[in-house]
């Protein structure tokens, strides 16, 4: 797959584009992708997604937003459905002011070459989100291209939207109904760090996990059974807490750390990518390591009989 930057574009004209952030690349717009790609091998066109970066939304409001993948992470999941042109458009206060036509006329059809667009049924675009299908397809002649339009894609009564992943995982942890929207298990990569040691010595070592991107969007705290995948490609359930050891800090600073079972390796300084599977528990302040142990043992076999399911994947 091909990786451009707005900056510096060159037109495709056999480019068969749809557009939007893909932040999470959930169900729904995976949807939207297998169509974009079939379309594309039918009329022989090259399946192209046009993203952003910075989050549109983040620009426009000033607020962050975590995201569920990074711009790599989206490349990959994107990648692996057969998109094979990736463009990411900076995104910024002056995109944002850009009339749809213009939109249209001077960015997807001039810039990237667009001969056909793929759309949600809501998609819009261009200043203040003036743009619409409608207007897609008034301009569809005019500047010689064509649109499909995808329908609303719905789960269980619940419409599928990065937004409700998101609610999910940071509200209220549910890993479980988060990967069901995903359609895979949510995912934090990142870098082991040094911590304090006391899992080891209490009998769980833990690896802390630092994600590589600080926009990653880390689950609310509390206990989760997990699956890792190593720097060398090797996999091991275990479990994760997300939390600020209350037990020892009255105030501490977030931290993920993950006991990996059947492996005592020193992974100080490597990569790690931890599969959320299901939440376990609350964190919770204990009244001493005796505690924190007997509960720690309570929380391995839960995660072992999670990862035991059918459809978990994979051994403990």
């Amino acid at each position: 797959m091909t990786r451009e930057h707005g900056d510096d574009l060159t037109p495709n004209p056999a480019s068969v584009v749809t557009t939007g952030t893909f932040d999470g690349v959930h169900l729904g717009h995976q949807a939207i992708v297998r169509y974009l790609v079939r379309r594309a091998a039918e009329v022989g066109g090259v399946p192209t997604v046009v993203t952003f970066d910075p989050h549109p939304r983040e620009v426009l409001t000033g607020h962050h937003i975590p995201l569920l993948t990074t711009l790599d992470e989206r490349a990959d999941a994107l990648e692996a459905l057969g998109v094979e042109r990736f463009v990411v458009l900076p995104f910024s206060r002056d995109l944002s002011l850009l009339e749809p036509k213009d939109y249209v006329a001077d960015v997807l059809v001039g810039g990237v070459g667009m001969r056909e667009i793929v759309i949600g049924y809501d998609h819009r675009f261009g200043r203040k989100a003036r743009g619409d299908r409608a207007l897609l397809e008034r301009l569809a002649d005019e500047l010689g291209f064509s649109v499909d339009v995808i329908p609303e894609q719905i789960e269980d009564d619940v419409t599928v939207s990065s937004t409700e992943v998101r609610r999910l995982l940071a509200e209220a942890g549910d890993a479980e109904r988060a990967a069901h929207l995903l359609g895979r298990p949510y995912r934090i990569a990142g870098t082991v760090v040094r911590g304090d040691q006391r899992g080891r010595q209490i009998g769980y070592p833990t690896a802390n996990v630092q994600p590589v991107d600080p926009q990653k969007l880390v689950p609310a705290l509390g206990v989760y059974a997990v699956r890792a995948t190593l720097a060398d490609g090797t996999e091991a359930g275990g479990m994760m807490n997300v939390g600020r050891r209350p037990t020892f800090e009255a105030d501490g600073a977030r931290t993920i750390e993950v006991h990996l079972f059947g492996t005592d390796r020193d992974l100080y300084g490597q990569r790690l990518a931890v599969d959320v599977l299901a939440r376990l528990r609350d964190e919770r302040r204990f009244g001493g390591v005796d505690e924190i142990a007997a509960q720690l043992g309570r929380d391995a076999e839960a995660a072992r009989a999670v990862l035991a399911e059918p459809g978990s994947g994979r051994p403990s």
